[in-house]
C-alpha cells in the first residue's frame, strides 16, 4: 500500500538498494510479523518531514507504536552512522567526495515537550556524537529560549561527514577539534581517511589552537580573521607576527555549509526539536544526512 500512495514515499529504488542490507532484516524465526525495513524508514521520515507527533502518524504505515520503536532502537545501536560512513566512503571511492571541508553550526529551538524532563546543566563542552545521551540531553538556554545546537562538518558539495550536537548556548569553536577527530572515510585498502585538504570556517573559529592544530596536520585554513583578533595583534607590534594566510576566494564555498542547513531544516521535525532525548534527535539529523548522499550518490554512480 504504500508504494501506491506516492506522497507518502520519498526513497527511489535506486536509494533504498545503497542503504537496505544494512538495516534490520527477517530472520526467518517465530514470533510477532517483521516489520517491513522500508516502509519503517519512511514512516521516520515523513514524521521528521511534517514534524508531527508520533501518535499522529497517517495509518498507511501502521502502529505508530512500532515506528517510534524502529526509530528508538536505530538511534541506540548507531545503524544510522554506519550507513553514513558505508556512503561516504562509497562518495570518496567514486571520486563524488569534496575534500575542501566546511564547518559551521545551525540553532534548533526546542518544543516544550523536549525540556519537560531532568537535565543536568553545565556541560557546554560535551557534545554528542554517538549512541551516549549527554547529562544535559543538548539543551540549554539561548537568546532564543530552551535550543539545541547541531554542528556540521560537510564535504565540498554541502553533504554531511560528521554530525554532532550540543546545548544551544554552546560556543562553535570548542566543537570543531572534536568534529575533525571524528571524521573517518573508509577506504578499500589501508587506514582510513582522517585529514582534509582544506578547512573553510567563519570568523568564530579563528583562534591560536585550532590554526596551530590544522597547521601542525596539513590542513589549509581558510579562516578570517576577526577585526579585533587583528587589532590585538597589530598593538603588539613585531611581536604580534604576521597576520595568518586567508584565502577569499576559496572562502566563497564556505556557502556548501549553510545550504546544508537550509536543506536540513525543511524537515519540519528537524528545524524544531520535539524529541526529548539528544540520541533520537539527533539519529534523525544523521537520517537527513543519509537522506542527501544517496540522493546524491544514485544520481552520479
Amino acid at each position: 500500500m504504500l508504494g501506491v500512495v506516492s506522497r507518502f514515499q520519498l526513497l527511489s529504488d535506486a536509494q533504498w538498494a545503497l542503504i537496505a542490507d544494512l538495516l534490520p532484516a527477517r530472520t526467518g524465526r517465530r514470533g510477532r510479523p517483521f516489520s517491513d525495513a522500508r516502509a519503517m524508514v519512511e514512516a521516520i521520515v515523513y514524521r521528521y518531514r511534517c514534524g508531527i507527533a508520533w501518535r499522529d502518524l497517517p495509518g498507511v504505515f501502521g502502529p505508530w507504536q512500532t515506528v517510534w520503536t524502529w526509530h528508538r532502537r536505530l538511534a541506540g545501536d548507531g545503524t544510522w552512522d554506519a550507513v553514513l560512513a558505508r556512503l561516504t566512503a562509497a562518495a570518496d571511492q567514486a571520486g563524488q567526495l569534496g575534500w575542501s571541508v566546511s564547518v559551521d553550526s545551525t540553532i534548533a529551538r526546542a518544543h516544550q515537550h523536549a525540556t519537560n524532563m531532568k537535565r543536568l546543566a553545565g556541560a557546554g563542552s560535551s557534545y554528542t556524537f554517538s549512541t551516549s545521551e549527554p547529562p544535559d540531553h543538548g539543551l540549554g538556554r539561548s537568546r532564543g529560549g530552551m535550543s539545541t545546537k547541531v554542528h556540521q562538518l560537510v564535504d565540498g558539495h554541502g553533504l554531511p561527514l560528521v554530525i554532532a550536537l550540543s546545548a544551544g548556548q554552546a560556543g562553535d569553536s570548542p566543537a570543531l577539534l572534536p568534529l575533525l577527530g571524528h571524521l573517518q572515510v573508509a577506504r578499500p585498502a589501508g587506514r582510513p581517511r582522517t585529514r582534509p585538504d582544506a578547512l573553510r570556517g567563519d570568523k568564530a573559529y579563528s583562534s591560536r589552537a585550532i590554526r596551530a592544530h590544522l597547521r601542525a596536520r596539513g590542513i589549509k585554513a581558510v579562516i578570517p580573521e576577526p577585526a579585533d583578533q587583528a587589532g590585538h595583534r597589530k598593538r603588539r607590534g613585531s611581536r604580534g607576527g604576521r597576520p595568518p594566510a586567508f584565502d577569499p576566494d576559496d572562502y566563497r564555498g564556505r556557502n556548501v555549509v549553510e545550504r546544508s542547513f537550509n536543506q536540513l531544516k525543511q524537515w519540519r521535525g528537524l528545524a524544531t526539536r520535539f524529541d526529548k532525548l539528544a540520541i533520537v534527535y539527533r539519529a534523525a539529523v544523521v537520517l537527513n544526512a543519509v537522506i542527501s548522499w544517496t540522493r546524491h550518490l544514485s544520481d552520479t554512480l
